[in-house]
């Protein structure tokens, strides 16, 4: 296939089992914990860190294979690499930075581009500005510029919004979104910010101890994760144990026991009845009954309960409840606020929860589901509310 492969082993000094493709034009995102091995990988990719075991392909061209041998410096590796923090040479001009990093174009031809792309990432009028003299942002945006002169085959993000402020990250959001649309090369982000891998990625791997675990779209792999130990690195907080318990045929059902409440969940069984399997049920498919008349879904695997926390960020409420038949288990999920204010909703009151049957997510067991983990930051929490 076009666009790059990498598959990466080695059991020290990092261990290292990752397996990552990325089309044209696609954006992956590595997303996991510190000391997953994202940035390991990277600086595989670009020639600045040598595994064990391994080979790196664009285009079908070799970077490197250690069977055979192969492994092309960096310097011979068409790739762009934006830096956390940026490395700009100080004593350059935004245009003098660019230029640097066009050895393999004429002389004659350098300045032109550079402007050109400076134009593109929407600096134009500040070719002359050295970094001290630019915004954080703005270094950033040089600091692209700068990996797209280099003409690359791909382009590698090492953390690069991490050092501006959210304001500024928002706008930056945007504009790499824009900017993706005129590049027909694969781009890798790594990331420890789930939010920010949701809204810029076209696909995701997450990486634990240098292990590819899951590699699929941003919703499948926040609402359909491999394992309880994707679902834990992801954040989704409403992660149990379950039993089989049927099969209704006739509606295409399969029924899972929670501590003695039926669960109706979409599909056939995924495992023999009677297995102990674990299951997921993200925050938007966590819908709030409402009081004043029926909710949609409101005989859609009904779960009585307590409100036991509500913290309020924003516009938004974050409601724990302590389901009646299992308080030991508590559900979290959102709301809007003006829903949680409408239904009187506040600690200590009695509640009732739809769990959409199209939402729970069972997977094949993976030791307990309870085991510890270190997780990302979760994205903003939006919905569920009938």
């Amino acid at each position: 296939m076009g666009g790059l492969e990498v598959e990466l082993r080695q059991d020290a000094p990092i261990p290292l089992a990752a397996r990552l493709a990325c089309a044209p034009g696609e954006l992956l995102a590595l997303v996991g914990p510190s000391g997953s091995g994202k940035t390991t990988i990277l600086r595989a990719i670009a020639g600045l860190y040598r595994p064990r075991r391994g080979r790196v392909a664009v285009d079908g061209a070799l970077w490197l294979d250690t069977e055979a041998a192969i492994d092309l410096p960096t310097r011979r590796r068409r790739v762009g690499l934006v830096f956390q923090s940026y490395a700009l040479f100080p004593h350059l001009s935004a245009l003098e930075n660019l230029t640097a990093a066009m050895g393999h174009r004429p002389r004659a031809e350098r300045a032109a581009r550079a402007r050109e792309l400076l134009r593109l990432v929407h600096l134009d009028g500040l070719e002359d500005r050295r970094p001290a003299q630019l915004s954080g942002g703005q270094q950033q945006r040089v600091a692209v510029a700068r990996a797209l002169a280099r003409e690359p085959a791909v382009l590698l993000l090492d953390e690069p919004f991490s050092a501006v402020d959210r304001a500024t990250r928002q706008r930056l959001y945007l504009e790499i979104a824009e900017l993706r649309r005129l590049l027909a090369m694969p781009v890798v982000l790594v990331t420890h910010d789930l939010e920010e891998a949701m809204l810029l990625a076209d696909r995701l791997t997450v990486l634990h101890h240098g292990q590819t675990l899951q590699t699929g779209t941003p919703q499948e792999v926040t609402t359909r994760p491999a394992s309880p130990q994707v679902a834990r690195l992801v954040d989704i907080g409403n992660l149990f144990e379950g039993r089989i318990a049927g099969h209704d045929q006739n509606r295409g059902l399969a029924l899972l026991d929670w501590r003695g409440l039926s669960l109706e969940v979409r599909g056939p069984p995924p495992a023999p009845i009677g297995t102990r399997v674990p299951w997921v049920i993200p925050d938007g498919f966590v819908i709030l009954h409402r009081r004043d008349r029926p909710s949609r879904g409101e005989q859609e695997n009904p779960v009585p309960g307590r409100i036991e926390q509500m913290l309020v960020l924003g516009q938004s409420a974050r409601l724990t409840l302590r389901p009646d038949h299992a308080p030991e288990l508590p559900l979290r999920f959102s709301v809007p606020l003006h829903v949680a204010r409408r239904n009187g909703i506040e600690p200590g009151v009695a509640a009732t929860v739809s769990l959409l049957a199209e939402g729970i997510h069972v997977m094949a067991p993976d030791g307990p589901v309870g085991a510890a983990a270190s997780s990302l930051p979760a994205p903003a929490a939006s919905t569920a509310a009938a």
